[in-house]
């Protein structure tokens, strides 16, 4: 998944041990398409039949909440299929629907149900959070050329469609300059979390850093 989504979690009881997962949901049952002269995203119709629900478990799981909290959580390694029939274990979309990706922090007592091909598991000792700046549509393919440039060059698994000798101008040039820039990471409370996960957001080719705080006791 490019951008990669990156969290930083607070809260946690440092000798707890926990697993780190994330899914993605459809966000409605359409199906959309995008519309040029307007530059909009329209609604094209119902949505396609339903996949089969898969998690993306965190390489580092298990480990423990002190762990957790002395880094950054990036889930660069989580890969998009729109291939029903894969088998490698990537998590498998519908192009052309729109989808939010959740995180979920679960405590090694409550992980019993935790499965690749498994919905994640529920209740207590599991706390899911959604954020709605990364609401995103799924595309096969870009039409604006330098935002395929842009994704050859920074996204780590497309180096085989590298041109080395190419020369970067207009956009390239100016994301070569901010090569090493980070975001600042996000401070967020969750205090109302149901009437957050109602709020909806579009990523429009943002990579951002968020930060997930509670208490022990939600978990």
């Amino acid at each position: 998944m490019f951008p990669a989504m990156r969290v930083k979690i607070v809260g946690l009881d440092p000798h707890q041990q926990y697993y780190i997962a994330m899914d993605i949901v459809p966000v409605d049952n359409k199906r959309y398409r995008y519309v040029y002269h307007s530059s909009k995203w329209m609604v094209a119709g119902n949505a396609d039949s339903p996949v089969p629900p898969r998690a993306y478990i965190h390489p580092d799981s298990l480990a423990s909440g002190d762990t957790w909290m002395r880094q950054v959580i990036s889930f660069d390694k989580l890969k998009l299929t729109n291939n029903e029939l894969d088998d490698q274990g990537h998590i498998i979309l519908h192009s052309m629907h729109k989808y939010q990706p959740r995180v979920h922090v679960i405590r090694k007592d409550f992980s019993s149900e935790l499965s690749p091909t498994k919905p994640v598991p529920t209740g207590e000792g599991v706390k899911t959070f959604s954020f709605p700046e990364t609401v995103f549509t799924t595309v096969t393919a870009y039409q604006n050329q330098q935002i395929t440039r842009l994704k050859i060059d920074r996204n780590p698994f497309a180096k085989g469609f590298r041109d080395s000798g190419r020369n970067r101008t207009g956009l390239e040039a100016i994301m070569e300059t901010y090569a090493f820039w980070r975001p600042p990471v996000r401070t967020l409370t969750f205090e109302d979390f149901t009437n957050m996960q109602k709020q909806q957001g579009i990523l429009f080719l943002q990579q951002r850093d968020y930060m997930i705080s509670y208490t022990t006791q939600d978990v």
